[in-house]
């Protein structure tokens, strides 16, 4: 039974992850800052700070496949936080990327975004494109074999604030409007996470060895046709739906 460890295993994504990698048979361990809310009795849990290379080795120490889904991932906070956008995007990435080598794992999957085809996205754009150029250059150097997942927009069960989808819901459940700060006219590719969560597993065969696979909808949807279709499920009037320029 081979073993993997899932970095940022408690987050939405991560989260979802795991559980379908316990149903393929695989022993997972989950590594996080908090153990998930959503733990089950078969996965195992590391306390773990991805900044923290000594606390990433232990995670990584005895592993077959490595996953990393731990990031800055909100959009709106990595704008305001360059830094601490760097620290774990980038340098937290390659923390995992040094112990990846260092006990020769056999495929490190790396959770990426579409954004980085974009002009949005901001430093967290920046960040995970940077951070993708680490791990292609790690595989040149060291023979580390990846798989980079570029996901579109997620939404489904276990979403939470950092998530776009849900907080503009959230919002209009709070407040009666349905908010959004950004261009109506920009497109989104939504899936949901479970099918996102499977096709993160089905990746582990060989054919997607040192490629870079889009995860997303097969479709896209303006923002603001988004927002007509959430307002008349809310039976909000169109009245209701707000935009601010970032």
């Amino acid at each position: 039974m081979k073993k993997i460890t899932v970095f940022g295993g408690s987050g939405f994504l991560g989260s979802h992850v795991a559980d379908k990698l316990i149903i393929e048979g695989f022993e997972v361990t989950i590594c996080d800052q908090e153990k998930s809310n959503h733990l089950q009795k078969n996965q195992n849990f590391k306390k773990c700070n991805i900044l923290n290379l000594d606390e990433v080795r232990n995670a990584v120490e005895g592993s077959d496949i490595v996953y990393n889904f731990a990031a800055l991932a909100d959009l709106n906070v990595a704008l305001n936080k360059p830094l601490e956008t760097i620290n774990i995007n980038i340098l937290g990435n390659a923390n995992i990327l040094e112990a990846c080598k260092e006990f020769s794992i056999e495929r490190f999957v790396f959770a990426s975004t579409v954004y980085i085809y974009g002009k949005e996205g901001g430093f967290y754009r920046c960040s995970k494109k940077a951070a993708e150029d680490y791990v292609k250059e790690y595989s040149n150097k060291y023979n580390l074999n990846y798989t980079i997942l570029q996901y579109g927009s997620l939404y489904g069960p276990r979403s939470n604030r950092s998530n776009g989808l849900f907080k503009i819901v959230d919002s209009a459940l709070r407040t009666g409007y349905l908010k959004y700060d950004g261009d109506p006219e920009a497109t989104r590719s939504y899936i949901h996470v479970e099918d996102a969560a499977q096709s993160s597993v089905d990746i582990l065969s060989q054919g997607f060895v040192n490629e870079s696979i889009i995860l997303s909808g097969l479709e896209q949807i303006k923002i603001i046709d988004m927002l007509k279709t959430l307002a008349e499920i809310m039976n909000l009037p169109e009245e209701k739906i707000e935009f601010s320029k970032k």
